[in-house]
């Protein structure tokens, strides 16, 4: 058995690609880091080796899971699915055939969340590669006879070499740089330095450029051990980072470590009596929930991409890298249930973000490397209300208050821009909507984006809806006057409600729908004239603070309920190839329905509130067995780390958090016979749902903590210290309205 073969062994990596689940006995066991790594047509999801939310992170780099090369051995990724630094090569070519980077084929994978084997070089060498926090560890068997080599490539960096260690750094997105000390278990027979697309010159051992490498030679038929420890800070950072966290050179036990702390963490949440796929797909989920945002503290400091400045962190883990108009619907509500300490951490990290920013706005997409201010709309107010209404505690509640406002009033409300307030902000507060361009007229705002246009109807009620996220903190905080005000103004979706269509339409800035007007199709590239990405027909539910007036706009219940049954059955209008060739976010459809972006993702759940729970239970089992699948195909479009996945671990657990601000779930229908949810304090929520199998989805009956429960709806202080839920389950749905 060759070395690759018994750590395939030994890892315990039971996922195969046809995505089967053999043999799993723990958590971390079910999780298939492959699922999704085939797009439907954007983004796929990357099998992403690390540890819990830590600051290292790796995958193969290629394309998606079809292609047969990597472009190297993967070392760091900075921010979530987009820039890496460095890159490793491990090869039996001649030194004069030496390049930056060897194109490599690669067989025999084997991924883990905590590991990673492969055969590369033409099957010449054998890799086995485990993480820690900031740090990590290769094993490299070389096969042939002839001597190996390692080269470490830093781009636009330097890079030198002594001995057995390689040191260097890597500038990469923001001005920032990323450090590394690469240390190797033997000293090599040869070292030296590439330069300039040119032949490795072993005479050579430091160099700067945009292709500088450092080379490492070995005797051939070896096995090389090298770790390497990464910072942000500085080169003794990332030496003391790894010896550290890694003050040997066994693999095998970083791989036990690794496997270890995962099962802890996907063990807070334990689910019992499903099928082995639908356990894949929840426990992948879950895993994906912990890629992002990432802690960056190392030994009590850490470099802030706000100011460029290295600060002291206070005792406290410093977190960044987390896209908040994704995240905060699902993905922090469910980190406020399991680990409540860790988001306080996370928001702490927020508030001393904005804190050493030039304009002390509240991020929303926080990374690495800065706030980006992408998307629309400024979320991060989302995810501080929701942490102030569930009782967390532990930050600046008033600084982040005043953070978000500012984000919000002083900033414009223009997509994509960190602009100050103009023009759009003073219409949107004398009239209260975003005005669209009218036919024929043109841009003249400089802060909005040529690409991104003005957005105007999903900045419109994004905008109330984080305004009234600013009335729940204000009212917290005893700031009346703020929270009357941003009370009213969480109103203004109403402005460009279309009473005759009932869809929110945009209107031009003298007050007047723009004509000839199709939900479906109008407003150019991804709709973005008008809306976001998805077209009218999603835009048509966004009022997560409001469902009770959104429900009477549209004339009442049943007219509600016929307008959501539309939803899921309208024709897409075009022929697919059409039709995404203008929404390619949009995929995932059923009817005009795109599981595939996170503005749809509370849609199913709105039947609750219009007396009809058993359409949401029949809506969720059919949408997640339909679109979230244990095979390559299985994400339906972008996962942008953990937000469309946090949906699918709560929705299969039973319930959802519609409103991130309001402290309640709404039921939806388990897929487990038994779900046991560890909370922060150590008390257990549990879902029993008797007789639930593949056909028994719906609800006829409910209890919470020994009570009848008459509502599809529970308060997050009824389950604050633990408790039991349980439904009973059948085959046909109790068309009994439940409503509050």
């Amino acid at each position: 058995m060759t070395k690759l073969a018994f750590r395939n062994t030994l890892i315990a990596a039971t996922i195969i690609l046809a995505g089967g689940v053999a043999g799993a006995t723990h958590p971390v066991d079910y999780v298939n880091p492959y699922m999704g790594n085939i797009s439907h047509l954007l983004k796929p999801t990357y099998p992403t080796i690390h540890r819990p939310n830590s600051m290292l992170r790796v995958y193969p780099r290629r394309g998606d899971h079809t292609e047969d090369f990597i472009h190297g051995l993967p070392v760091m990724v900075v921010n979530h699915r987009e820039n890496t630094v460095f890159d490793l090569s491990a090869t039996h070519k001649p030194v004069r055939e030496l390049r930056q980077v060897v194109r490599t084929d690669w067989d025999n994978e084997r991924i883990t969340p905590y590991s990673y084997t492969t055969s590369i070089d033409n099957h010449r060498v054998d890799v086995s590669f485990s993480p820690a926090e900031r740090s990590a560890m290769y094993s490299l068997d070389f096969l042939d006879k002839s001597d190996g080599h390692i080269i470490l490539n830093a781009r636009s960096g330097e890079i030198s070499v002594s001995g057995n260690t390689i040191t260097g750094w890597q500038q990469t997105w923001g001005n920032v740089r990323i450090y590394i000390c690469m240390v190797a278990d033997k000293a090599p027979i040869a070292s030296g330095i590439i330069l300039n697309g040119d032949r490795a010159d072993m005479s050579v051992k430091s160099g700067r450029g945009d292709d500088a490498c450092a080379v490492m030679s070995f005797s051939g038929r070896s096995t090389v051990n090298v770790k390497y420890g990464v910072s942000l800070i500085s080169p003794d950072q990332a030496r003391r980072n790894l010896e550290r966290e890694i003050p040997h050179f066994d693999i095998d036990r970083l791989i036990r470590e690794g496997r270890d702390i995962w099962n802890e963490a996907l063990g807070r949440i334990n689910v019992k009596g499903g099928d082995k796929n639908d356990m894949a797909v929840f426990y992948t989920s879950l895993y994906r929930c912990y890629e992002r945002p990432v802690n960056i503290s190392e030994d009590g400091r850490y470099f802030s991409a706000s100011d460029h400045k290295v600060h002291d962190d206070m005792g406290r883990p410093f977190y960044t890298d987390d896209w908040l108009w994704d995240t905060y619907r699902a993905t922090h509500p469910l980190r406020t249930l399991i680990d409540t300490s860790t988001e306080e951490d996370i928001i702490n990290s927020f508030v001393l973000a904005a804190d050493q920013s030039h304009d002390h706005w509240f991020p929303t997409f926080p990374s690495i490397t800065g706030d980006s201010r992408r998307m629309n709309c400024n979320h991060g107010v989302a995810v501080v209300a929701d942490a102030a209404a569930k009782g967390l505690e532990n930050f600046d509640l008033e600084k982040a208050y005043e953070q978000c406002r500012g984000a919000i009033e002083d900033k414009t409300l223009a997509p994509w821009s960190a602009s100050r307030a103009g023009w759009l902000n003073e219409f949107y507060s004398a009239n209260g909507y975003i005005p669209a361009l009218a036919p024929g007229e043109h841009e003249t705002q400089p802060d909005v984006n040529d690409w991104e246009k003005r957005q105007p109807v999903p900045v419109t009620l994004g905008t109330a809806y984080d305004q009234w996220c600013l009335s729940i903190i204000a009212e917290k905080l005893g700031h009346d006057s703020d929270a009357r005000k941003f009370m009213k103004a969480s109103y203004n979706y109403r402005n460009l409600f279309n009473h005759e269509t009932s869809f929110f339409h945009p209107k031009d800035k003298d007050g007047n729908f723009i004509p000839d007007f199709d939900y479906r199709f109008s407003g150019g590239p991804g709709a973005r004239e008008f809306y976001a990405e998805n077209n009218g027909w999603t835009y048509r539910w966004d009022v997560q603070h409001n469902i009770p007036d959104l429900i009477s706009l549209m004339g009442g219940n049943e007219k509600f309920i016929a307008n959501l049954d539309q939803t899921f059955n309208e024709w897409l209008g075009r022929s697919k190839y059409e039709f995404y060739a203008q929404l390619p976010d949009q995929t995932g459809n059923v009817g005009q329905f795109s599981m595939a972006n996170e503005p749809s993702l509370h849609i199913p759940y709105l039947y609750n509130y219009a007396g009809a729970p058993w359409k949401t239970q029949k809506r969720i089992r059919d949408l997640i067995r339909q679109w979230f699948r244990n095979d390559l195909m299985g994400v339906p479009g972008d996962e942008d780390g953990g937000g469309m996945s946090a949906f699918v671990v709560l929705s299969m657990a039973g319930f959802y958090p519609v409103t991130p601000g309001k402290p309640v779930y709404t039921i939806g229908s388990p897929f487990f016979k038994e779900t046991t949810i560890t909370l922060s304090n150590g008390k257990k929520f549990q879902i029993v749902a008797k007789g639930c199998d593949t056909d028994k989805k719906y609800i006829t009956s409910m209890t919470l903590n020994g009570k009848r429960l008459d509502t599809p709806w529970f308060n997050h202080s009824d389950i604050a210290d633990g408790g039991t839920l349980v439904l009973e389950m059948s085959d046909r749905p109790g068309r009994q309205p439940i409503t509050k």
